[in-house]
Formats: structure tokens, sequence, C-alpha cells
């Protein structure tokens, strides 16, 4: 059997979590023997429609799989065009309602694979109530909304938080530099210092390390230092990024949520030589890290 041909479109060089996902699948690809391109989408939509639909009408080095992991919705029209080519579509960490109707005649596997993001969120809250037993508020940084990723975890944050925790929203994109940015906007603001901030809680953890950065630059000693007492936590727990910077004590907490790339490449291959269709979705486990157990209790002093 020839080689397979594996197109990879993932949403942005400039997050620790996307660059684990390339890392996992250009493993899973050595160890298959399949030949791999790898686009990054730069956190446009659009563009990452454009290098797909390129891709599959490029006859002569048409791949066959494509694996993505959407920016904004899921795709369903390249999708379409994907399965109609006759090429192995798999869906990432995105929740999707097309793939029964197109395994239905599709010649190559079509399914989901993504985290469980409810769950994160319910653990990321259940982080924010260990450290906040007398109450407080959470400066919680969002990814984009046109992501299902950020709407789902922020649901199961919610739906978990504690009435004693109230919660600021702001919003980033993923990135370190956007978890900087609306952090000095925030800092700006006059009534930054008004709203009993006790934890600076983020959806990703290149947010949540982009946020410290701008708490470090806060120009009152006093006030920096208030800030910088305080637990950042964030998510995905990237074992050289988030994971560490737990250990070096830049972060409190992350939620470790495991690289779904790789695991969907060896799905698609395992039913491409097997023939039929693998199951339409699949879920990875994100937990604590530390364990929920073991992290320090209470948080005294807001800002």
């Amino acid at each position: 059997m020839k080689p397979l041909n594996v197109f990879v479109s993932l949403i942005t060089k400039d997050n620790d979590f996307q660059m684990e996902q390339a890392a996992s699948v250009q493993a899973a690809a050595s160890r298959l023997g399949a030949r791999l391109q790898i686009v990054y989408a730069d956190n446009d939509a659009v563009g990452q429609s454009q290098q797909i639909f390129k891709a599959i009408q490029d006859s002569s080095q048409r791949p066959d799989v494509i694996l993505v992991e959407p920016v904004g919705t899921g795709m369903s029209q390249a999708a379409t065009a994907a399965v109609s080519a006759g090429i192995g579509w798999g869906v990432i960490n995105r929740e999707v309602d097309y793939t029964a109707q197109l395994r239905r005649n599709a010649k190559a596997p079509v399914f989901s694979v993504g985290t469980d993001q409810v769950a994160v969120g319910k653990i990321q809250s259940a982080q924010f109530a260990r450290f906040l037993k007398e109450g407080g508020a959470v400066l919680y940084i969002e990814g984009p909304a046109a992501g299902g990723v950020a709407r789902a975890r922020s649901l199961g944050m919610s739906s978990a938080l504690p009435g004693n925790i109230t919660v600021k929203p702001l919003k980033g994109d993923w990135t370190e530099q956007s978890g900087y940015h609306i952090t000095k906007s925030f800092l700006s603001m006059s009534t930054s210092r008004q709203l009993n901030v006790r934890v600076i809680g983020c959806q990703n953890d290149a947010m949540a390390i982009g946020a410290r950065r701008a708490f470090e630059e806060e120009s009152d000693p006093q006030a920096r230092r208030a800030w910088l007492s305080l637990p950042f936590t964030g998510c995905d727990g990237v074992p050289k990024t988030g994971q560490e910077w737990v250990r070096r004590g830049l972060l409190k907490a992350t939620v470790v949520t495991p690289p779904t790339m790789g695991l969907a490449l060896e799905i698609m291959v395992k039913f491409i030589q097997s023939g039929g269709q693998p199951p339409e979705h699949t879920f990875s486990e994100p937990h604590s890290y530390p364990a929920l157990e073991e992290l320090g209790v209470g948080v005294t002093a807001g800002v």
C-alpha cells in the first residue's frame, strides 16, 4: 500500500497546544509511514477554508486524508467537498452535526475526535472553588466566540460555579499576545481594582502567561505585588509549557487536554486499511494539574 498523503490544518503557530497537536500528528505519521503536510490558518477562518479547498482541487497532489481543527465553524462545505472527492475527513476539537449524513456514502472514514470541553470548564470551575472558599471574582479570559471550544468551556465553567464566585469575562484569541493586550486594556480601566478579583482564570495557558506578563508591567509596585500574588490558571496543560509553568510557580493550575491530532491520524489509517467507518465521535478526557485535592485552598486578599 502506498503511503497516505495527509493534509493537516491547524489554527495558529502562536499557541503551545497547537504546536503540541502538530508534534503528535508528526509522531503518528512517522510511525504509520504517512506523508504529512501541515498548514496553519493564522486564526483566519476564511483563509483556512481556502487552504483546504485548494488542497482538494489540486488533482496532482490531492491528499488521501484531511484532518482539520477549525478556526470558526465546523467547515461543512469543505467536508462535503472532501468526501465527494473520496478523501478521508477528520474534524478535531469541534462538535459538528454533519458527519452522520456524510458517512452514509463516504468512500473513506469520516469522524470527529475531541476533548470534552464542557468537562474542561467544569474542572476549571472546581479549581476556582478550591481557591475561593470565601467567594470573590475571577478575571476570566476566554477564547474567540467563533469557536465552539471557548463556548463549551465557558458553559462548563458557569454551570459548576459556586454562587459566591462572580466572573469578569474578557475575550482573547488563544495567543499569549492576546492575553497580554486584553489584560493591559483591563488594567487601564478605573474600575479594575474595584472588582475584588482573586483569581486570574484563562481558557488556555498561553493567554494566562500573557496576562501575567501584563500584570508584571503594572507601574504601582504595591498593586503589582497584589496582582502577582493571585492564582493564575489556564487550560491545555502541555508538558513543556503549561505543566512546566505550574511547576515553576508562574501558574497555579491548568487543565490537561491531551493532544488529539495524532489519535485522529491513527484512527484514520486503521479504518482506511480495514475498511468501514470508525465511531462517529471519539473523546479524550481532561484532568486537573495538579489534582484538585493537591491544590492549596483559600485566597484571602483581593485586588
